[in-house]
């Protein structure tokens, strides 16, 4: 078997070979799709199919889809926006959320308040009950900043139940759907969403594009002033990015995502291997998603180990790689000091073949065998 095994799609997705095909007969479409010359109408018209084709996708009107450059704009310009256009709002956000999220509510003149969070990352609902009831109670508006699962450890929120209790104070909900969009179907009617967003590499597509959705009567304050995206997003678009992202929801299938590969692994390594656990929710968990702690090694050693060995994963987030500050998430749920630079996160894609899953674990115990006794003798 070639030792060139891709495990972390929670990171990013490759590009199929219908979509590298698909952007190939496209990539001849160059007008600027505010000009109203051929050349123009053409990148519109690729633009309009795929607002339709991304409304079809997470069940929602057309004309409440709004591009952006990724999911981080998207979160940017729900919380920005909205607290700029309703200063009297409360922020109760989840505290382990993406980056970008913390950092923009961090940033912005308004209260704001974390929500207590368990274990296994699930929040605190009476929590956050009591936070939106003390704010309407106070003449201020609950604006609930949550994400639909954590792609770092995996665990999914009850969301409808999350929704009820916002909703209840007359609050209003952004949800950050980018660790999710690949795994759970969206739908924006059946849930009642005010908001929410995503990046599209994360279904498969070219990166530099994002989602956005809220409801009609919502007003915010544009993150890009200009006349792009009904004035909220301005800019030229990415045609391109955009059109991979139309070409990808055309043909996703969601029945392929399976957690098949993921338990296989999980049971391998609850036999061979001691010192080990599993973070996050062991039943309400992203199908793909494997994040484990191994207790005496250092994740970075170990996911170079691995890299060395044709297995790519990683030690979690992209978006806190390259750094060795504990992760937010793992933070948010209490876990022991000792034990945070001990974790790797295995992201798949549902199509591995046993042979693959084989290597995977033969080599993961191999990498920590050796780790643990180099550790060892370090010791002595």
């Amino acid at each position: 078997m070639k030792k060139n095994l891709y495990l972390d799609y929670a990171a990013t997705a490759p590009l199929s070979d219908s979509t590298k095909n698909y952007i190939i007969q496209i990539l001849d479409t160059f007008g600027n799709p505010s000009s109203a010359y051929s050349a123009g109408e053409k990148a519109r018209t690729l633009i309009s199919d795929a607002r339709t084709a991304i409304a079809e996708f997470i069940h929602a009107d057309a004309d409440t889809i709004y591009f952006t450059c990724g999911g981080s704009a998207a979160n940017t310009l729900a919380i920005r926006g909205y607290a700029m256009r309703h200063p009297l709002c409360q922020i109760f956000y989840a505290p382990a959320a993406h980056k970008s999220i913390i950092e923009c509510i961090s940033c912005l003149d308004c209260t704001n308040t974390s929500i207590k969070t368990d274990r296994e990352g699930f929040l605190d609902l009476d929590h956050l009950d009591s936070l939106c009831r003390m704010a309407y109670e106070h003449k201020k508006q609950p604006f609930a900043v949550i994400d639909y699962a954590n792609s770092e450890i995996g665990t999914i929120q009850d969301i409808k139940k999350i929704i009820e209790i916002v909703h209840c104070y007359h609050g209003i909900l952004y949800l950050d759907c980018t660790g999710s969009i690949s795994s759970i179907p969206l739908n924006i009617r059946r849930l009642n969403i005010d908001m929410c967003g995503f990046s599209a590499h994360k279904l498969g597509a070219l990166k530099g594009c994002g989602v956005f959705f809220k409801k009609k009567e919502i007003e915010l304050e544009p993150l890009v002033y200009g006349n792009q995206e009904q004035g909220i997003m301005g800019g030229t678009e990415n045609v391109l990015g955009i059109a991979s992202l139309y070409h990808v929801v055309k043909n996703y299938d969601y029945s392929a995502v399976n957690s098949d590969g993921r338990d296989y692994v999980l049971n391998y390594i609850t036999e061979h291997i001691t010192d080990t656990y599993l973070i996050g929710s062991k039943t309400h968990r992203l199908p793909n998603n494997l994040y484990l702690c191994f207790q005496g090694i250092e994740g970075e050693a170990f996911m170079i180990l691995l890299d060395m060995n044709g297995i790519q994963i990683s030690t979690g987030s992209a978006c806190n790689s390259r750094t060795f500050v504990p992760s937010p998430a793992l933070l948010a749920i209490g876990m022991d000091k000792d034990d945070l630079h001990s974790c790797i996160r295995i992201t798949f894609s549902g199509k591995e073949e046993k042979k693959e899953l084989d290597y995977l674990c033969h080599t993961l115990k191999s990498c920590i065998d050796m780790l643990r006794n180099l550790n060892k003798k370090t010791i002595r």
